[in-house]
């Protein structure tokens, strides 16, 4: 049996942390067993789907490198097959037309709720014969469920679960006007797309149980259900926008690596012993379903941070100028050419070891491509006293008589310390404001070199007035 899972969102809105992680335990999934990860938009809802919605759920994936096999599947083109099998059922004595109007519907469940009943359809029309029907009343196709004993599922992270029959009714699974309910389109969908397991987010775990009828009642196969915990924030409420970012491309703003993402997500409710940090190829080994705690999961952005910034840390140099270079594209203040990102790939080593996101790394390479004269922080400005400009002459000259190699700038500033009975922070400090406008920057001796003679000196020679 080849493994197939999907991802199945709704088009409705962004893709949120939640459904991020459902689609990530998929694809792991079935990655883990060599099979395929579908991916399928239920955008049957036409009033609330919208194309920009897909498109930001399939740029979220993209993103985070969570590639599907095949073509991805549009529910609402599904119409017809949908009805066909609800006409299966309709003739073979498993569902029955219902001619109920909205009015009746509604007394139906008001007359529940004052008696203290659940509102469930009360199942009039379920074994009427049609040529009762009311003239002008077009009619829905509703489920005939089973009313005695239990649904069953034997769920792969909640274990088995069961409701009893009578809890239940005959949920509509064609509407009067032709269309499809959710409950009966995924059903159709999960069949004829060969899917042998759902993994889905423990909300939908009374969704199964309905699910699991329409099975029952064209006499498929059911596929494995794993149910996961959702996601809440730190203090145990569901998870919002209050707690901090919950959708992918807002992670993306914040400056968040896909990888350093997916691994916290993957560790948000699954562990293998005490492993931390793992990419995705020592996830697709490790990872099984049935590791996934039934408990909700609590966010935990700190954590997520400094995660992040161990991935930036390990991240390819050019890769990580590549995205400061584009973070910084929209600054009016600086000159971005070649030569800014010379001097920003160049400094990326020792820039990289501080930051923890990338919105982080952009603003401590920024001075990298300011124009002459810098502006100051106060702390730099309260670095530059007369005494200081007066040195900073001479440790222009100094360096000038270097190769501006690191090596050969270290030594320079060394040297000039012990000369002039100075402490090194004594000479590096107002450099670094000099060079920098900031009393915050990566080795001085790296700075240095990562600016370039002219540059530097330049700089030290306009702050030294």
């Amino acid at each position: 049996m080849t493994v197939r899972t999907r991802f199945a969102p709704s088009p409705t809105g962004l893709l949120h942390i939640g459904g991020a992680r459902t689609a990530l335990f998929n694809y792991l999934y079935s990655r883990h067993h060599g099979g395929e990860f579908l991916l399928r938009i239920e955008d049957t809802d036409r009033e609330r789907s919208t194309d920009a919605a897909t498109q930001v759920i399939l740029e979220g994936l993209d993103w985070l490198g969570l590639h599907h096999d095949g073509q991805t599947v549009f529910q609402s083109t599904r119409a017809a097959r949908h009805a066909e099998v609800a006409h299966e059922m309709l003739a073979a004595g498993r569902a029955y037309y219902c001619y109920c109007t909205a009015e009746e519907l509604r007394q139906m469940r008001e007359q529940a709720v004052a008696e203290g009943r659940s509102p469930r359809y009360d199942g009039r029309w379920r074994d009427r014969d049609p040529s009762e029907a009311p003239a002008g009343i077009a009619p829905a196709i509703r489920l005939k469920a089973p009313r005695e004993g239990e649904t069953v599922v034997e769920d792969l992270v909640q274990g088995t679960v069961r409701v009893a029959n009578a809890e239940l009714d005959d949920m509509i699974i064609l509407r009067s006007d032709g269309t499809p309910t959710y409950q009966h389109a995924v059903v159709v969908d999960d069949h004829d797309m060969a899917i042998t397991h759902v993994i889905r987010g423990d909300d939908h775990l009374t969704n199964t149980f309905r699910q699991v009828q329409v099975y029952q009642a064209m006499g498929w196969d059911l596929p494995g259900f794993a149910h996961i915990p959702l996601i809440h924030g730190a203090d145990g409420a569901k998870l919002s926008k209050r707690h901090g970012a919950v959708s992918m491309l807002e992670f993306r703003e914040q400056g968040f690596l896909p990888e350093a993402l997916c691994n916290y997500l993957l560790r948000l409710g699954w562990s293998h012993g005490d492993l931390e940090i793992l990419d995705m190829a020592e996830a697709i080994r490790l990872f099984d379903i049935v590791d996934v705690n039934r408990g909700a999961a609590r966010m935990d952005y700190a954590k997520l941070t400094h995660l992040n910034g161990v991935y930036i840390r390990q991240a390819d140099d050019s890769r990580l100028t590549h995205e400061v270079l584009q973070r910084l594209a929209h600054r009016p203040d600086l000159s971005l050419g070649s030569r800014a990102a010379e001097r920003i790939r160049a400094l990326m080593p020792a820039l990289k070891e501080r930051a923890k996101t990338l919105v982080e790394l952009a603003d401590a390479a920024a001075f990298l491509a300011r124009v002459v004269p810098l502006p100051m922080e106060p702390k730099a400005a309260a670095a530059l006293t007369p005494e200081a400009k007066l040195m900073l002459r001479d440790v222009g000259a100094a360096l000038g008589e270097t190769d501006f190699s690191v090596p050969a700038l270290d030594a320079a500033l060394r040297g000039f310390a012990e000369r002039t009975g100075r402490k090194l922070g004594q000479v590096a400090q107002p450099l670094r404001a000099a060079l920098t406008g900031s009393n915050i920057s990566p080795g001085i001796d790296a700075t240095l070199a990562a600016l370039g003679r002219e540059e530097a000196l330049a700089r030290i020679n306009i702050a030294a007035g």
